[in-house]
């Protein structure tokens, strides 16, 4: 039984979306193609390139039957056959079908290249440093404590 975890508490404001991206991340896919994603961070002199790959198994597809477009805040990979029609099949147990896999993006992260390879479709991911921003807000109005003189 998945649980699904609940943005309603009045501590967890704008988080509407956040709860609507878990709810169709969890209703998944059918596990075609299947995939690996590593975590490919490398040092590059002072501050290292934090970066991932996601890497698909997409035998049998050709570049041009396949595409990775950025939509909205998802990576979408998608694959459709071309049917050639010049083959008899005595027995078709390849499968051609067409698929497409989709990841939610974190707000930041910048699709660099995408290489095909023996069959291995690999997509890699920079992940930006997370920024620590601390600002003062000022209060209006009201009464200043500040000592007369």
């Amino acid at each position: 039984m998945t649980r699904m975890v609940q943005f309603n508490s009045p501590f967890l404001l704008g988080f509407d979306e956040m709860e609507r991206l878990l709810e169709q991340v969890a209703k998944g896919s059918d596990g075609y193609p299947p995939y690996n994603v590593e975590d490919v961070t490398r040092n590059e002199g002072e501050t290292p390139r934090r970066a991932l790959r996601i890497t698909l198994a997409v035998a049998g597809f050709a570049r041009d039957e396949l595409s990775v477009t950025v939509e909205d805040n998802q990576l979408v990979i998608r694959g459709r056959k071309r049917e050639d029609e010049e083959r008899v099949y005595l027995y078709r147990g390849i499968a051609a079908r067409q698929f497409q896999r989709a990841f939610v993006l974190a707000e930041g992260i910048d699709v660099g290249e995408a290489r095909l390879d023996n069959g291995l479709l690999s997509i890699d991911l920079i992940r930006p440093e997370p920024s620590k921003l601390v600002r003062q807000i000022e209060i209006e109005g009201g009464v200043s404590s500040a000592p007369a003189t």
